[in-house]
């Protein structure tokens, strides 16, 4: 089903018509004769993204495989600025997803909604709007769009990106400071068509309808260093502390990248969900050459609760989040060691491979007292840079999870991702 979200929060409603009805007056009336740049920097991009995903499940299970392969048109605008000192514009992003196969007994892929009778839809979709304005190097959005914050990463795993409805201010005054801070009211996952109230994974009985947030990034050091700071909280169920450090050091052809972070969560406000606790340590260390990459990352969880992030939110801010787990259960420590190779030393720069190995044990949840996990995880990567067919993107991921616990939890995946951007103009 493809539908424009009408039942908008008020808040948005209240926000959006000051923005874009007082501001565009002013803008007219004092700015008429300034340079016109909502036109002159907009950008128009059609992407056409077919996703095919089978997953295998291994061992005592309860499902044989999770299979789906769809077709979406993913259209994105975004706009420029009025003329004048307070500019104004608007983004919209299209989203349209439609099955090409999908049997209502291989649920489990998330590449399509699943009905309430466990069948997967024919199609389904949204369309996506936020407006914007801004004064000097200060913007406020005000919305629906894909967030990616530390502390709220959207997920863009599968056939259509999450996105969330609120408002946001980002600021760049300062030299090399940039301050974040806002409010979302509303979510709406990679496999949903429509906007509903937020939840955390282990609780999916307890709802809130904000989520607030305030950052900052500080880089020093000629830009080699950066310190950031982050606070977040789902009202009345969670709230989180973001603290990270990322030092660069170069060394001749190569370059030492270093970060270390800590993220604390606990209840907040009513305590909807119960008490909560959630500490993360993590760090990764990164050898980076030309065409050359060696990482190995080391995790550390505790508390009696895994991560604590929104409904159907990524979890890329952890060190080992991977293409089939983010190895963020209660109380577990993980490692992972990487390598990524570009071909372009045999000119075939287009050509790119990554493999890793992630282990994880000392997982304590509802299922182990001693749970351990490993994966391999392997992805080949071609875009096309000339001809017809340039910017066509090609990926081929195969990923093996295997953990001592759960029906469903140990499998084979495999996907292949080709991703087609046309621009209509930028």
């Amino acid at each position: 089903m493809f539908e424009i979200n009408a039942k908008l929060n008020k808040r948005f409603l209240t926000l959006l018509s000051l923005m874009v009805v007082g501001g565009s007056c002013l803008n007219h009336a004092a700015y008429a004769d300034d340079q016109n740049s909502f036109i002159d920097d907009a950008t128009l991009n059609v992407n056409l993204r077919n996703f095919y995903m089978n997953r295998d499940y291994q061992g005592d299970r309860v499902r044989d495989t999770g299979e789906a392969w769809t077709q979406s048109l993913i259209t994105d605008f975004k706009s420029g600025y009025t003329p004048g000192k307070v500019g104004f514009g608007v983004d919209v992003l299209g989203l349209y997803s439609f099955k090409i196969r999908g049997e209502d007994n291989q649920i489990g892929t998330q590449l399509l909604p699943v009905k309430d009778d466990n069948s997967q839809a024919n199609s389904f979709g949204r369309v996506a709007v936020a407006a914007k304005m801004k004064v000097s190097n200060t913007e406020l959005k005000v919305g629906e769009w894909s967030p990616v914050l530390p502390i709220l990463r959207s997920d863009d795993g599968r056939s259509l990106p999450q996105t969330l409805q609120g408002w946001q201010l980002s600021s760049s005054e300062y030299k090399n400071l940039n301050l974040y801070a806002g409010q979302f009211f509303q979510n709406s996952p990679r496999d949903t068509d429509h906007m509903d109230d937020m939840y955390i994974n282990s609780h999916k009985s307890v709802f809130s309808d904000q989520f607030n947030f305030a950052g900052a990034d500080y880089l020093f050091n000629q830009r080699k260093d950066k310190i950031s700071l982050w606070y977040a909280q789902l009202a009345d169920i969670y709230q989180q502390s973001y603290i990270r450090y990322d030092k660069s050091f170069p060394l001749n052809d190569l370059t030492l990248k270093w970060d270390v972070a800590y993220l604390y969560g606990q209840e907040q406000g009513k305590a909807k969900a119960g008490k909560l606790d959630n500490k993360a340590l993590f760090s990764t260390a990164s050898l980076v050459g030309k065409y050359q990459k060696v990482s190995f990352a080391v995790q550390q969880m505790r508390g009696k609760d895994s991560f604590l992030r929104v409904n159907g939110a990524s979890g890329a801010t952890l060190a080992n989040d991977s293409f089939t787990s983010s190895y963020d259960n209660p109380n577990e420590r993980s490692w992972q060691l990487r390598y990524d190779l570009n071909f372009g030393q045999w000119n075939l720069p287009s050509l790119n491979v990554m493999s890793r190995y992630i282990y994880g044990d000392g997982v304590e949840n509802s299922q182990t007292q001693n749970g351990r996990e490993h994966g391999w995880e392997t992805e080949i990567g071609y875009t096309i840079k000339t001809g017809w067919l340039k910017s066509l993107s090609i990926k081929l991921r195969h990923s093996e999870l295997r953990k001592n616990w759960g029906n469903t939890s140990s499998f084979n995946d495999n996907r292949v991702i080709l991703n087609y951007t046309i621009p209509l103009f930028n």
